[in-house]
């Protein structure tokens, strides 16, 4: 089969990848904070600290697995530029890396390009938080296990934890594999590549487990779904204040403590239907992991106390995935993705100092965003639960027709 030209594909991505370059080395100044000071200040003081052989024990903003270290002293890979501008170009070099694997997965397989748009042209609509936080690194290795995931399962568990070890979330990516040898070895083989990594990063340097310290003590970030509460309350006299706290801008004040653990209730119910989905799903379609990822991460991400503006990134990834599979049920929720995506960019950095204000413009857009990521959520649930407990369900207790039947009948004799 001849493979179409991919130039249209090609020219977006450097295109759009340029303007996004030129926007974290300040060549064209996008309005709002400056989303490059994490690289410059934060992540360079990290790198410092983590040279010397420990991790930063001493800094709550620290909150990452052990494996994060790795992306932090990255840039001691170009060691003719300065820190950040080391940064920026790896950032670009792991965006380049998920765009090659979408693109050869695609034409290789023979499977959908739609999902290469995806990324080609989603990924942009966050602005240069792109490239300004390690998390386009962390998702490279995401799409990188669920394209494995189909043919070899191992491999898939093997980057699935090694993705966890650098932030968590890639640990929901094995959640839709198929029952029996693909779920066993997908799952015995990130267990024991998280253990080993675990092991050695403790052995290796100390305070490898201090970020579990770190995390439980953060609050209700601005831009989280249970801040609207905070933010509508603010127009009625609430006595609590907007503050930098554990590395984010958050809510301090009356009643923060209990909408966090609401948000925590939240996330432990989701965990509790994707437990039920695993236990009722009774049919499996090639594209039902990259599926059951997306919609793990959508329950994990909106009911979180922290939106964090780079956790789009993950999941317009995921989307890429997904879409990349014509059967796929998640059309709608990846529309929905990416709309909070643009939303996302205008609400931070554009427009942040109205979140912080929680001013009409500001509660506004986060209301469209996370609404957005709430029906996406939804949908995404409802689509994914469909296609594996429903409508398998309901086939099974559709009565074969007679002729039906002997035409299956004369089939296999045959």
């Amino acid at each position: 089969m001849k493979t179409r030209n991919p130039a249209a594909l090609l020219i977006t991505w450097a295109l759009t990848r340029t303007l996004l370059l030129l926007c974290v080395f300040r060549v064209v100044v996008v309005p709002g904070p400056d989303v490059t000071s994490d690289v410059s200040v934060i992540y360079h003081g990290w790198f410092d600290v983590l040279r010397t052989g420990t991790f930063p024990l001493d800094d709550v903003t620290w909150q990452y697995p052990p494996a994060a270290a790795v992306a932090i002293l990255s840039p001691v890979l170009l060691p003719f530029l300065s820190y950040a501008h080391a940064f920026f170009l790896l950032a670009f070099l792991a965006d380049a890396a998920v765009f090659l694997m979408l693109l050869y997965v695609a034409d290789r397989q023979h499977k959908s390009r739609r999902g290469v748009w995806v990324w080609v042209a989603g990924l942009p609509l966050l602005g240069q938080t792109v490239y300004a936080r390690y998390d386009v690194m962390v998702t490279a290795v995401a799409v990188a296990a669920l394209l494995a995931a189909a043919r070899h399962p191992r491999a898939a568990g093997v980057l699935a934890a090694i993705g966890a070890m650098l932030k968590v979330w890639p640990a929901l990516l094995l959640v839709g594999m198929r029952r029996g040898r693909a779920t066993r070895e997908s799952w015995g083989a990130a267990a024991l590549t998280a253990g080993g990594l675990l092991v050695a990063f403790t052995i290796a340097m100390p305070g490898a487990m201090a970020f579990l310290t770190f995390q439980k003590d953060r609050g209700t970030e601005v831009e989280s779904l249970g801040s609207l509460v905070f933010h509508v309350a603010r127009q009625f006299g609430w006595s609590g204040t907007v503050q930098l706290n554990y590395g984010s801008v958050e809510f301090l004040g009356p009643y923060v403590d209990l909408v966090s653990a609401l948000a925590q209730g939240l996330t432990a119910l989701a965990f509790g239907w994707l437990v039920l989905w695993r236990l009722r799903a009774r049919a499996w379609g090639a594209g039902t992991p990259a599926d059951a990822a997306l919609t793990a991460v959508l329950l994990f991400t909106t009911t979180s106390r922290v939106i964090s503006p780079q956790y789009m990134l993950w999941l317009v990834g995921l989307a890429a995935v997904c879409l990349l599979f014509r059967e796929s049920r998640m059309t709608l929720p990846v529309w929905l993705v990416l709309a909070a995506t643009f939303v996302t960019f205008l609400e931070f950095p554009v427009w942040f100092s109205h979140v912080v204000a929680s001013d009409w413009l500001g509660v506004t857009l986060l209301l469209v965003r996370n609404g957005l990521l709430v029906v996406a959520t939804l949908s995404a649930c409802r689509r994914l639960w469909r296609a594996t407990v429903t409508e398998p369900r309901r086939a099974e207790r559709t009565p074969v027709p007679p002729q039906a039947a002997r035409d299956q009948s004369v089939g296999a004799a045959s």
